[in-house]
């Protein structure tokens, strides 16, 4: 990971443009993250991540894709299975919680699968945000409920079936984007529930998960904790919040920089998200003025993100067997595949 800048970009189609080819060598950016727009076949798109890792000379170069299942999912049929959101999980549970946790489990493995054969090494899920009655829709039902306790077990659940298929998962939106009544990408989400109410709800399944080995950012400001700055671009926030009371350790990355939330240029977010304590930056639409103006400010990777990210990959380091058809029947004969 020498002279690794602490960036994560998206590609603008199914297959890399010359100039891409040319940029990405040059900049050498920590990974890249896949959309729609990336995915038309297995196997265009084995080929596609297969060429992002040669030229980042680096078998482990992050390849991220949000796989949550349900309406965010960026592989989906014909050519790959739909996999169900965390509300079908959450819904299950009402009726038998042992059961949902079993079926939760055999999805996060089926959902590793579809990412490793592909090359695939970083999913970004689960979300842990609770859901609100009140809240913008943006979240309902990629959350796994209104309990905390149960959006714990079930992120818990979620992650370690990722873990055991060889994915890292991103926990997210850190440290809660549940209570957000505007969506993200649009404008900014404001929130003036007091620090301590926050600290009994919002924040506990990030707590019980702070051991997880990577975290994405909310774009949220909590005006009562700090009033001046979005999570992404606080270091009152990252330092206070999320590295000392959830006390997550993992490496955190900011949500996407051209999300209309975050003011300023480009350059003056990626500026203020490193500054603030993020070790990575997301630019998610492969925009090549936008990536060249992010790459011209974004730094390399300091030693404290890469030991981060180190500690991440030894999580993934054995893969553990498991029988894909007899999961599948499973899941079928419970309706939910």
């Amino acid at each position: 990971m020498v002279n690794t800048k602490a960036v994560i970009f998206g590609v603008q189609g199914p297959n890399l443009l010359e100039k891409e080819i040319d940029f990405f060598k040059s900049v050498q950016p920590l990974g890249f993250i896949l959309f729609a727009r990336n995915c038309l076949t297995p196997s265009q798109l084995k080929n596609l991540v297969s060429e992002l890792k040669t030229i980042a000379h680096d078998h482990n170069t992050l390849v991220l894709i949000d796989q949550e299942g349900g309406r965010v999912a960026r592989l989906v049929p014909p050519n790959w299975p739909k996999r169900p959101s965390a509300g079908v999980f959450a819904k299950l549970a009402e009726e038998n919680v042992a059961l949902a946790t079993e079926a939760l489990n055999l999805n996060a493995r089926l959902i590793a699968e579809d990412l490793r054969e592909l090359g695939i090494n970083v999913n970004c899920a689960p979300v842990l945000d609770i859901l609100q009655i009140d809240a913008d829709p943006i979240i309902g039902d990629r959350s796994f409920g209104y309990d905390v306790e149960q959006i714990s077990a079930f992120g818990k659940v979620f992650c370690k079936g990722l873990i055991k298929g060889g994915i890292l998962p991103v926990i997210k939106h850190i440290p809660g984007h549940g209570r957000a009544r505007v969506d993200s990408h649009k404008a900014m989400p404001l929130v003036d529930t007091p620090w301590n109410e926050l600290s009994d709800s919002d924040f506990v399944p990030f707590k019980n998960l702070s051991d997880m080995p990577f975290a994405m950012t909310a774009h949220i400001l909590f005006s009562n904790i700090d009033p001046e700055n979005l999570v992404t671009v606080s270091a009152k926030i990252i330092e206070e919040v999320i590295r000392k009371e959830i006390l997550f350790e993992g490496f955190l990355i900011t949500d996407d920089l051209s999300m209309d939330a975050l003011e300023g240029t480009l350059t003056q977010r990626t500026r203020s998200s490193l500054n603030a304590g993020c070790d990575a930056v997301l630019h998610c639409n492969g925009n090549m003025r936008e990536m060249i103006e992010i790459a011209s400010v974004a730094e390399e990777l300091t030693d404290a993100a890469k030991l981060r990210l180190n500690n991440g990959f030894m999580q993934i380091e054995n893969v553990e067997p498991f029988d894909k058809t007899k999961a599948i029947d499973k899941l079928v004969s419970l309706g939910l595949y």
